[in-house]
C-alpha cells in the first residue's frame, strides 16, 4: 500500500513536544510497506552531498527528534519534479520524527546528524524509497532512484511518548478523556503566554480526536496515542 502526501497544515511550532505527538500528521512522503528487502537492498546505500554547512552546527539530528525541514524530490531518470513541500500546506515546512518509519527510509537515513541550517542533496535507491512498486499517486514509477534537495530548519527533541502520554493522563487509566486533553491544551497555551481565540482549543481538540480516536470510542488508548511503535506503555 502507498503512503500519501498529505495537504492538511503541520501544527504550530509553539504547543510544546507532548502536544505535538498528538497533533503530528504523517508528515512528507510515508512509507510504503517495503516487500522486496533482500540483499541487493541491503548493498545498496544514500549518497549524500553536503550543500551548506553552517559554522554553529548544533544540535545534530538523531533518532526520534523532530525535525522542521523544507524539500525538493526529483527523479534522477530525467530530473523532473515530483514533490515540493513549498507548494504544500500554504509553504509551511514539513514536521516529523527522525528514524520511525515516517517518511521513505531513504530519508530517514539521509537526514540522520544533520544540523539547523544545513542543506543537502541526497541520492536515494529504489531499495530505500519506493521499490519495484514505485508510487503512482506521487507520480513515481518502478525502480525509480530518487534525489533530494533538503534544508532543514529545526532540530528537537523529539516527543516521549510514554512521558508526554502519563503527563496528559491525570487519573492514570492509560486512556486520554477529552476532558484531560483539553486541560493539557490549556496548561500548553498558558505556557507560552500566546494569545488566542477560544475557537483555537476547540479545533485542535477536536483535531486531535479526529486524528488518533481510531475506533471512535471517546477515548485515546495508549495504542492509539502510542504512534511511534514504542511498547513501553
Amino acid at each position: 500500500s502507498g503512503g500519501t502526501v498529505p495537504r492538511h497544515r503541520p501544527p504550530p511550532s509553539d504547543m510544546g513536544r507532548g502536544l505535538t505527538l498528538l497533533l503530528l500528521p504523517l508528515a512528507l512522503l510515508v512509507a510504503p510497506a517495503q516487500a522486496e528487502a533482500g540483499k541487493a537492498a541491503a548493498e545498496e546505500e544514500v549518497k549524500i552531498e553536503v550543500l551548506h554547512l553552517p559554522e554553529a552546527c548544533s544540535p545534530k539530528s538523531k533518532k526520534g527528534d523532530l525535525l522542521n525541514a523544507h524539500y525538493d524530490g526529483f527523479l534522477a531518470s530525467d530530473g523532473s519534479k515530483f514533490y515540493c513541500s513549498r507548494t504544500q500546506n500554504e509553504g509551511h515546512p514539513k514536521w516529523f520524527v527522525l528514524g520511525v518509519g515516517q517518511v521513505i527510509k531513504g530519508l530517514d537515513i539521509a537526514m540522520m546528524n544533520m544540523c539547523p541550517g544545513e542543506k543537502r542533496k541526497v541520492i536515494i535507491p529504489p531499495s530505500l524509497a519506493y521499490g519495484q512498486q514505485g508510487y503512482a499517486q506521487g507520480k513515481i514509477p518502478p525502480n525509480a532512484t530518487l534525489i533530494f534537495e533538503i534544508e532543514l530548519y529545526a532540530v528537537n527533541k523529539g516527543p516521549r511518548s510514554v512521558e508526554a502520554f502519563n503527563q496528559i493522563d491525570k487519573d492514570s487509566d492509560k486512556k486520554l478523556s477529552e476532558l484531560e486533553i483539553s486541560q493539557y491544551l490549556k496548561e500548553e497555551f498558558a505556557r507560552d503566554g500566546k494569545k488566542r481565540h477560544p475557537s483555537v482549543h476547540d479545533e485542535i481538540l477536536a483535531d486531535i480526536f479526529k486524528k488518533n480516536d481510531h475506533d471512535r470510542d471517546g477515548f485515546i488508548s495508549a495504542k492509539e496515542y502510542n504512534v511511534y511503535q514504542h511498547d513501553e506503555l
